[in-house]
């Protein structure tokens, strides 16, 4: 006989088991189907029942009359159950009960123990008799309720500690920044997370009024110097900001403090916001460099925009770019009666369309696929629809292609434009809002100096307009200006942010350059509002806020996403682009700005080109465009535009000529 015969036995059990794969875990269970709680709520009734049974037995007293016992039993069951079934007890998740079930419990309990004192007392009066001792109900309503609710709580406490997913030795330990609600309801979703991923070790707050005290069983710290130290204490390597009453300039200096240490930053939307503890631990989220860049809100004059915008027909151009399409989702909540979006890039568009399509089912959407450089095609557009407002923000932008490609900047940005501005005339629309840069101010490269020339061309229409009607009944020409915009296409947070994905390295033209930047909503709303206060002829300059320098802007973006500048991801100097300036401006050397009732809009006094002479000059640009060499357009548009000197460019030898 083979002597391991039962160890074999042992070892084929074990493959049988492996091989089907079934373990059983209690964390693995669903929750348990509604017939079952009830059943453990109506088991734990009878516990309490027997223990008050037993108690008065004890002191020689009768809870219940030994010749009416089963009528009583049944009668209390059923009257329980009764009230577990109205106030659905049974139906919560027990892993996941809170107040309100406890709230649900108390108050099933106090009903049944309420009707069943008042059928007790009926008895007396009508019967002489009652069916329980009244002190045997107090008695066993309270071991009912403590049973129901204790094993609620030890259920709940015992799946939280023993059965909660995730590996808890990788939690990442954090605090909150906020001891507000939000802050709390934070907290709270922090723990029910599944699987979860921060350990909560504190709250912080600004003030020292709470730091004796503990909410949900951590401490409230008082934030003295330096938030990092804070972590380093609690050895804490997370922070998450919730509190929403710190300023920009405070929110700021957090951020940068805890960068500076390698700690890591969150943010969270509001929490009356959200929808359930889920989608709240969701929301969480790195900060990103816009939440660093924002400045105080616009406050918009939303009377004076929605004046100019309700019932009319608005035609956005270039609206499948990145600030053509917000103009066109802002233009939308101000009930215009019809927008027409224009652009030639078909899939940028289609995927728009499919965007707003039902954002606002009262305005009627026309999309068009057209070039605003033939203008046969563009005057069909306003023949058919005949827009009464005009956002022109079709353009090429890029500074390094507009200087291989200047006849390509010439049909865009100066003919094209002269296109939709001729047409607004000739057409009656009542306001034209070209989106200028800031790039057209001194400018150093084509592209800059293309869009100054439909600046002037701009200005010059308006001015001629209003010379030859003087009642002032004529369309309105506004240019509005502005810098860098953050997430717009091409733009350096985008580049930046691809560069980081692919672990770098991070390229800069100079490590001096500093540019100004702007959000895309918030360049938008201000061209609204620009477009609803100009009187014709102003070129508005927007408030970009303090420049940055790009170099410091590339090792936040690295520090925020995790990694430390030129460790992890190296920071590479490529040199100067062609064209391109280490400061751009806003205003030309020789104008001056004028305030508005908007602190963030001024107006730039440009001088004016008489309008025959800026128009005959636009024409032989654009046949030199069609005919001659870059070189030949290029001094051409010097000539327009005197201020334009090369920089970095193989045009530099045109200046002066």
């Amino acid at each position: 006989m083979n002597n391991n015969t039962p160890i074999n036995f042992l070892k084929d059990l074990k493959g049988f088991w492996s091989k089907i794969n079934i373990e059983f875990r209690l964390e693995n269970l669903g929750y348990l189907p509604r017939w079952l709680v009830l059943l453990f709520d109506v088991l734990l009734l009878f516990m309490a029942s027997l223990i008050t049974l037993l108690f008065f037995r004890g002191l020689r007293l009768h809870y219940v009359k030994s010749d009416v016992f089963f009528d009583a039993m049944a009668l209390y069951f059923s009257i329980n159950v009764f009230f577990f079934w109205l106030y659905r007890t049974y139906s919560g998740i027990i892993r996941h009960s809170s107040y309100v079930d406890a709230l649900k419990l108390f108050f099933a309990q106090f009903f049944s123990f309420t009707v069943l004192l008042a059928i007790n007392y009926y008895f007396f009066l009508f019967h002489d008799r009652k069916l329980f001792l009244n002190t045997g109900l107090v008695i066993n309503g309270f071991l009912s309720f403590s049973f129901l609710f204790l094993y609620r709580v030890i259920v709940k406490q015992t799946y939280e500690r023993y059965f909660n997913t995730g590996d808890k030795t990788n939690l990442t330990k954090a605090l909150i920044f906020g001891t507000d609600a939000n802050a709390i309801a934070l907290a709270n979703a922090l723990k029910t997370e599944i699987p979860k991923r921060f350990k909560l070790v504190g709250f912080i707050e600004k003030s020292n009024q709470n730091t004796t005290k503990r909410i949900l069983d951590v401490p409230i710290l008082h934030m003295k110097e330096s938030v990092a130290l804070l972590l380093k204490e609690t050895k804490a390597t997370a922070l998450i900001i919730v509190d929403k009453n710190l300023s920009k300039s405070e929110r700021s200096q957090i951020v940068e403090d805890c960068l500076e240490f390698d700690f890591k930053v969150y943010t969270i939307p509001l929490v009356a916001d959200l929808e359930g503890q889920k989608e709240i631990t969701k929301s969480i989220k790195t900060f990103e460099i816009q939440d660093l860049l924002e400045r105080k809100p616009i406050v918009l004059d939303n009377k004076a925009i929605s004046k100019q915008l309700k019932g009319k027909k608005v035609m956005v151009t270039g609206a499948a770019g990145s600030i053509g399409s917000e103009i066109v989702r802002q233009v939308l909540s101000f009930e215009p009666r019809k927008i027409i979006v224009l652009d030639q890039a078909e899939s940028p568009l289609h995927e728009l369309s499919l965007e707003i399509m039902n954002v606002n089912p009262n305005v009627k959407i026309v999309n068009v696929i057209s070039d605003i450089r033939v203008k046969e095609n563009i005057e069909q557009v306003f023949m058919k629809y005949k827009p009464e407002v005009v956002y022109h923000a079709a353009a090429y932008k890029h500074v390094p292609l507009m200087e291989e490609n200047p006849a390509q900047a010439i049909f865009t940005n100066v003919m094209g434009t002269k296109n939709i501005a001729d047409l607004a005339f000739e057409h009656d629309v009542e306001r034209f809002v070209m989106v200028s840069t800031d790039k057209a101010v001194n400018p150093s490269n084509v592209m800059g100096a293309s869009k100054r020339i439909a600046e002037k061309y701009v200005q010059s229409l308006d001015y001629k307009l209003k010379m030859k009607n003087e009642n002032g009944i004529s369309t309105k020409y506004i240019t509005t200006r502005f810098g860098n915009v953050l997430g717009s296409n091409g733009s350096v947070v985008p580049l930046f942010t691809k560069q980081i994905q692919e672990g770098g390295p991070i390229t800069i033209t100079h490590p001096e350059i500093i540019r100004y930047f702007m959000t895309i909503p918030e360049a938008c709303q201000l061209v609204l509002e620009a477009g609803a206060m100009g009187k014709g002829g102003e070129i508005f300059i927007f408030d970009m806020g303090a420049p940055v320098k790009i170099i410091d802007l590339a090792r936040k973006m690295i520090r925020l996403a995790g990694f430390i500048p030129e460790k992890d991801i190296e920071i590479k100097i490529i040199g100067l682009r062609p064209g391109e300036k280490l400061y751009e401006e806003l205003l030309n050397d020789t104008s001056k700005n004028l305030p508005t009732h908007n602190e963030k809009i001024l107006i730039a006094h440009e001088g004016i080109v008489k309008y025959d002479e800026i128009n005959e000059l636009v024409l032989q640009l654009i046949d030199t465009a069609k005919q001659k060499s870059n070189n030949a357009i290029v001094a051409k548009m010097k000539k327009i535009v005197p201020e334009y000197k090369s920089l970095n460019s193989i045009y530099q030898e045109l200046d002066g000529m």
